[in-house]
């Protein structure tokens, strides 16, 4: 009898994509290591596996479907969840390059926005590069004041870099030192110009943070004066573009949103088209409260954190 597809796709993704052993795929699945070897040289023999997998599992399909029925979303894209928490990023980051890629060869014209992250530059891995003279990317928000490859500037650049493309810089900090020294900076006739170019993006390409010691914001940007506790009891389950929401993707009364030097988020809900690219269990929270907000309009994720986000009680109404 035909070995389920399901089952088939599954242990050809593990062994082919992931790189686990046929062992640790028999243990993963919980059947024999004969069984997982028959897997897979029926998956060869059929032309499901080709140098790539030549299918989608049906129950990633069946969550793209659902996230795009319960929040409005224009498309979902959901791959397998790695079993290396670790390599989330990488899986989605596959999945996004593909996505912003195929936009983009669409509609090679107008601003891309792009936030930072660890997620962003796998992405970035993933871009198809191209000659796009009247393509621009522009960086959303502010960036660390030294150098490392997750920051925004590095992030803007390199998507530009593969596009040949113009680039522009939010030459600034994530956060300034309080609301007043922020709302002077943004005063700046440059800082005006940057912002009326941000607010025309077209496409967003952004991620994620929750409010964990994964959280790069929490380990690289939060400013000193800010603990990650005092975030919690205002309500924030973590943040987008260094601005912290709640379960209902509302910004939390706290300072801190109001020293983010980065587009507002009642900016962001009129671009056109926000791409979320993040994922994993420990991002469920905040990547529902970015959906309930309107602040995403595609989401691209794995699949343990998209059953996440749809098992997720809506807060109560206040």
């Amino acid at each position: 009898m035909p070995e389920e597809p399901q089952t088939q796709v599954r242990a050809a993704w593990l062994y082919y994509m992931e790189g686990l052993t046929q062992a640790e795929i028999a243990d993963r699945l919980k059947m024999t290591r004969l069984r997982v070897n028959r897997l897979l040289v029926e998956a060869r023999g059929s032309g499901l596996v080709n140098i790539t997998i030549n299918s989608r599992l049906e129950s990633c399909v069946r969550l793209e479907r659902e996230l795009i029925a319960a929040f409005g979303l224009k498309e979902a894209v959901v791959v397998p969840s790695p079993v290396d928490p670790d390599q989330v990023a990488a899986q989605i980051g596959k999945a996004a390059g593909d996505f912003v890629s195929r936009f983009v060869e669409e509609k090679p014209s107008g601003i891309v926005g792009v936030g930072w992250g660890g997620t962003l530059r796998e992405t970035i891995r993933h871009i198809r590069g191209g000659q796009y003279r009247d393509l621009a990317v522009t960086a959303m928000m502010g960036g660390l004041t030294y150098g490392i490859e997750i920051n925004t500037f590095e992030i803007a650049s390199r998507f530009a870099r593969l596009w040949q493309a113009e680039c522009h810089y939010l030459a600034a900090p994530i956060y300034a030192g309080t609301p007043q020294s922020r709302d002077t900076i943004v005063a700046q006739d440059v800082f005006e110009a940057a912002f009326r170019r941000i607010q025309a993006t077209d496409v967003a390409i952004l991620s994620a943070g929750d409010l964990s010691e994964r959280s790069l914001l929490v380990r690289y940007g939060l400013p000193g004066d800010v603990g990650v506790g005092e975030l919690a009891r205002a309500g924030a389950v973590g943040d987008m573009l260094g601005q912290f929401v709640d379960r209902r993707g509302r910004a939390i009364d706290h300072p801190i949103n109001h020293r983010a030097i980065a587009l507002p988020l009642e900016d962001l809900r009129r671009i056109p088209t926000v791409i979320l690219a993040s994922g994993g269990a420990n991002k469920a929270e905040i990547i529902a409260a970015a959906l309930r907000g309107g602040l995403a309009s595609v989401l691209i994720t794995d699949e343990d954190a998209a059953a996440a986000v749809l098992e997720s009680p809506a807060p109560a109404q206040a």
